[in-house]
């Protein structure tokens, strides 16, 4: 190659593919290492490099060969007046590099140096395609229509990429023409034999996400947030936004002056229905705005058993407007709210009320006042089966009768499960001492603080409990985003909990500790004591085991009073107040074993020591 044959090669080469030169250069100088070795037949295990001069365009090729005083095999020998050149002091016997470069290397050189600098520029060229759409993944690219047919429509991308538009990853009745510009999100990225495989959609819901922020401001600077989307591609969609300052109104700002932002949108998605709702963390509040454009009479939540169940109450007439064609309406509403929602009518919704009052007797008992409706309620469900109209005042009443059963039913199966221990189930890993401890010993920011205050979270129990249960309801109050939820969650990682109170019989049992007295003087205690007996005055322990010594001595005829009298000093070592105190600074507390027995002889009750050696010897105090 010649001087000017390099260089126009060389920036060809940096101007088309847009890699760096010290790829191309690092590709060439191997090529010509290979072709050399190609050339001249060397060996694997002989080190050889090339060096290029882009300046004149020179090409030099170093070989390592062996220091001999005569040359038998030129391709790995030298003779050592060449190799002191190099390196003057080289001995026989040693290995040196010398330059080696033919004076021509021929056109199968070329050709392989050709063929490897190809293949060198291509491994490059797709290695930065794969780390730049991997880095696009979930974004809006644009291409050109390249070729399209019904299995999928071909892109071309940037950096001379190509995408691939599954047929169902497209907008059900679009079509493309060759040279058309489009627009998707970039589902996947592949690694494949000819370059990185990307995969395209404008059916996912990420397009439309990615969409509202390109066309309001609002959501891509984080003031408003787009909390759920549901899409059925060409046909209808549902997107729940909330604002996260005051004073901002969500859904205005997605909508637009004269819905000039939502329009665009519809346009670029070829008509396809979109409803913005206002998220609220309230779940009857949220369904109820899912349902739109339906108006709904009642919402009733049920998830005590786990399953969250939502029973919608609609009007007769906004009833086939709540399912939507082909129960679209109800489905878009469910995969958004993440309920499962069962859409009833009034009078289909006062039918099933009727029957549960009338079928279960435990709820009739319940609600007196509803089942003296049931007459009432009765004769509108006759008139309407019979197609007669109903007035006003009897639509109201059947709304009415609903409500009342719905939330009652509710309140029993939420009552159950709490007396099958299922709520309390779901908090057995928080630490007690959590309810305990204050929302200000966490360590959250002062901001995100003040807004759990005022939201009713004034323990670190409290609001553990809720984000387990659901982090939603945390999530959605107004200010709080995802930066302060991890600032929630790290500060509640790093809390050291006090460790649990020992077991009972244990030598540091407070247990142990409180009933030490009366085991002290032979009095027996209860297995176990309830926690507020535990957190009981000294003086009320001592006068309850006073109490029960005088049941076990009434045969005797020794009264309480009497007993008081006689041994004053024995009742006032049950208390451990002193006790505690000594123990608070750091003395050794002297246990007194001491037995209360009936003397025959003298006829009085005495207290007799036990000996420290053990035994079963008492001495008279």
């Amino acid at each position: 190659m010649s001087k000017n044959e390099i260089a126009l090669a060389f920036n060809e080469v940096l101007e088309e593919k847009q890699l760096s030169k010290e790829i191309i250069l690092g590709a060439i100088e191997s090529a010509m290492a290979s072709a050399y070795r190609k050339a001249v037949n060397a060996s694997t295990a002989q080190h050889v490099e090339a060096k290029i001069d882009l300046e004149t365009g020179k090409v030099l090729v170093f070989a390592e060969k062996e220091v001999v005083e005569d040359i038998i095999e030129p391709k790995t020998e030298v003779l050592l007046d060449e190799a002191r050149q190099v390196n003057p002091e080289a001995q026989l016997g040693d290995m040196v590099i010398v330059e080696t470069t033919p004076k021509d290397f021929g056109r199968v050189a070329a050709q392989t140096a050709r063929q490897v600098i190809q293949q060198r520029i291509r491994e490059a060229e797709r290695s930065n395609q794969m780390q730049y759409f991997e880095r696009q993944i979930g974004e809006i690219v644009s291409g050109i229509v390249q070729a399209t047919n019904a299995q999928a429509t071909t892109v071309g991308l940037d950096m001379k990429a190509e995408g691939m538009l599954p047929a169902n990853q497209r907008i059900p009745g679009e079509r493309f023409k060759v040279h058309d510009r489009v627009r998707a999100v970039v589902l996947e990225v592949k690694d494949g034999s000819r370059g990185p495989q990307i995969v395209l959609s404008r059916g996912h819901r990420n397009f439309l996400r990615r969409l509202l922020e390109n066309e309001v401001p609002e959501i891509y600077h984080g003031i408003v947030e787009i909390r759920a989307i549901s899409r059925e591609p060409g046909a209808r969609a549902k997107v729940a936004v909330m604002a996260t300052q005051a004073g901002v109104d969500p859904v205005g700002a997605c909508v637009g002056i004269k819905g000039v932002r939502i329009q665009a949108i519809v346009k670029e998605l070829h008509d396809e229905k979109i409803d913005i709702i206002q998220w609220d963390q309230d779940p009857v509040v949220y369904i109820s705005k899912a349902i739109s454009p339906a108006r709904v009479t009642g919402v009733y939540v049920s998830d005590a058993d786990g399953n969250k169940t939502a029973t919608v109450v609609v009007q007769e007439d906004q009833l086939s407007l709540a399912i939507g064609r082909d129960g679209q309406n109800a489905r878009l509403a469910a995969k958004l709210t993440g309920w499962r929602i069962d859409i009833k009518s009034l009078t289909e919704a006062a039918g099933d009320a009727l029957q549960k009052l009338q079928s279960d007797a435990e709820l009739s008992a319940l609600m007196p006042n509803a089942v003296e409706s049931i007459p009432s309620i009765e004769e509108s469900l006759a008139k309407k089966a019979e197609n007669r109209p109903l007035t006003p005042e009897e639509f109201t009443a059947l709304a009415q009768f609903v409500d009342r059963v719905e939330r009652r039913t509710i309140q029993i199966k939420e009552e159950a499960a709490r007396a099958e221990g299922v709520v309390a189930g779901d908090h057995a890993d928080i630490p007690t001492a959590a309810f305990g401890m204050p929302l200000e010993k966490a360590g959250i920011k002062e901001h995100t603080f003040n807004i759990l205050v005022e939201a009713g979270y004034d323990t670190v129990g409290s609001l553990m409990a809720t984000l387990k249960t659901d982090s939603n309801r945390v999530l959605g109050l107004a200010g709080i985003g995802p930066k302060a939820m991890q600032n929630i969650e790290e500060a509640l990682a790093a809390i050291q909990f006090p460790e649990t109170l020992p077991a009972e019989g244990t030598a540091d049992s407070p247990v142990e500790a409180a009933s030490a007295p009366e085991a002290a003087e032979g009095i027996a205690t209860p297995t176990e004591i309830p926690p507020a007996e535990k957190q009981a005055s000294t003086k009320k322990d001592a006068r309850k085991v006073v109490e029960e010594e005088e049941d076990e001595h009434a045969k005797d005829g020794v009264s309480l009073d009497e007993l008081f009298a006689m041994k004053p000093e024995i009742f006032q070592t049950a208390g451990a107040d002193d006790e505690s105190a000594d123990k608070k600074k750091g003395k050794k507390v002297k246990k007194k074993s001491v037995e209360l027995v009936l003397d025959e002889e003298r006829g009085e009750v005495v207290g007799r020591k036990k000996h420290k050696r053990g035994g079963d010897d008492f001495d008279e105090e």
